[in-house]
């Protein structure tokens, strides 16, 4: 390994790239390095994992097994569990979970021991990059330290007179934005935004990430680009909350809230369109507000319009459950004791993606009601033990005319396209629909209930 790197090492063609953390979004930028020529690792502690990947097979349903297949045999991909292997690579990008804890706060575990990780095989001229969406400042205040106690130095500093910092290695934060399975925008496609703790760093990850993405995007610092990251998905949050809230309002007055969303968006200018359902999935948009509120109270600073979009969010899937409680009432049934079909286990439409999917609490919420409650979803044959959530008894229950009969109350937690509306609302007993997936239907309305 060089002794001595200039930022411009890293337009370099054959670099070695090792990608900490081989999920949604550490797996697709891995094999967009290794197609652009690099020659990849990915590092991983679930062995299941790195053997499956090794083998050149895939566990995410949107990335293509072909495309493992031939990175592996070309010898520009593979998987270890052997973090000591971070001697020999010249970028390490940090691609881990940040979620919240049982208190609704941060947990950085993650990015914590894998900055220990890395911390004891860091080499001069290596650049880190940290992608895990955090709160502003965790480069600097939590990563930044860990790494400089292996005796090397990448001082903090930003504007014309740190231009000649002189560095030991190289740290900068580039915020992921990946969309699992969305193949209008893939991950070349979208901008890059990316800021170092000094300019010499900055400089270096806009080299590496410019052979990857169709636009780089520098920021002035890391916590610019942490910050960068979380408007983006508070911007939705809160949209999305005021939409939510609007949704309570509108069947309390007897308005169609879908209605009035396509109505606005007649407008050309100044109007862009959210929808309402039965809370919020994903990694980031349930998680990334409270990651700012936490640190706001830092500074003595109370994020309230931020704090009620998470509250109002958070507060639909309880929602969801008492509507389904009273349109039962209204067929002399009472919820403890009914049978409760679940029309969609993940967060979104035609993905496999369960992190933090409302249908999750739903279900949850349901049984603590003491209701029998199944699922279907032709995306997750079965769940499994989750970090809220032991499911790891449930498969998915086969959908025709007899077994939707047989329950008492369908809810469509998640509108798939490949769902019969028409066929489920002819069989079902009683719908509960939280995505206005029914709207085209005219037979047989008197039975749904749009919550």
């Amino acid at each position: 390994m060089a002794t001595e790197r200039k930022p411009e090492f890293f337009k370099g063609a054959h670099l070695r790239v090792g990608i900490i953390g081989c999920g949604y979004v550490g797996l697709p930028l891995a094999l967009r390095f290794a197609e652009a020529g690099h020659r990849v690792t990915g590092f991983d502690t679930d062995p299941e994992k790195v053997a499956k990947l090794n083998a050149g097979k895939t566990y995410i349903e949107h990335i293509p097994q072909t495309k493992i297949q031939q990175l592996v045999n070309s010898r520009h991909f593979s998987a270890t569990g052997n973090f000591a292997q971070l001697e020999e690579v010249d970028v390490i990008l940090i691609c881990v979970p940040t979620p919240l804890d049982e208190r609704r706060e941060p947990d950085l575990s993650y990015v914590e021991n894998t900055a220990l990780s890395i911390q004891a095989h860091l080499k001069k001229g290596q650049l880190v990059v940290l992608e895990s969406t955090t709160y502003p400042g965790t480069t600097e205040e939590l990563v930044l330290p860990i790494l400089e106690k292996s005796g090397l130095r990448c001082p903090i500093g930003r504007g014309p007179e740190a231009e000649n910092l002189p560095v030991d290695f190289f740290l900068a934060f580039s915020p992921e934005r990946e969309d699992p399975g969305n193949k209008q925008f893939g991950l070349a496609q979208i901008p890059k935004v990316v800021g170092g703790v000094n300019p010499a760093s900055g400089r270096a990850a806009q080299c590496l990430y410019a052979q990857v993405v169709s636009r780089v995007v520098p920021v002035s610092s890391t916590r610019a680009a942490e910050m960068t990251k979380l408007l983006e998905n508070i911007f939705r949050s809160v949209n999305i909350a005021l939409v939510n809230e609007l949704k309570l309002l509108c069947l309390r007055m007897d308005i169609d809230i879908w209605e009035v969303i396509e109505a606005a968006s007649s407008k050309p200018f100044g109007f862009m369109p959210f929808y309402p359902g039965p809370g919020l999935g994903g990694h980031c948009i349930p998680v990334d507000p409270f990651y700012l509120s936490w640190k706001a109270r830092q500074f003595d600073f109370s994020t309230r319009f931020i704090e009620l979009a998470g509250e109002v969010n958070t507060a639909m899937p309880s929602h969801v459950v008492e509507a389904t409680a009273a349109a039962l009432e209204r067929l002399r049934k009472s919820l403890k004791g009914s049978r409760i079909l679940i029309l969609g286990g993940g967060c979104n439409r035609e993905k496999n993606n369960l992190r933090e999917s409302p249908t999750l609490m739903i279900m949850q919420l349901l049984r603590e009601r003491g209701a029998h409650v199944d699922y279907n979803d032709p995306y997750f044959p079965q769940l499994h033990k989750m970090r809220h959530y032991d499911y790891s008894q449930m498969k998915s229950v086969p959908l025709n005319a007899h077994t939707t009969a047989s329950y008492d109350a369908v809810v469509i937690a998640t509108d798939h396209s490949c769902y019969d509306y028409a066929a489920i609302v002819d069989a079902a007993k009683l719908v509960v629909d939280t995505r206005n997936a029914t709207r085209r239907l005219v037979r047989n309305r008197e039975k749904i209930v749009l919550c």
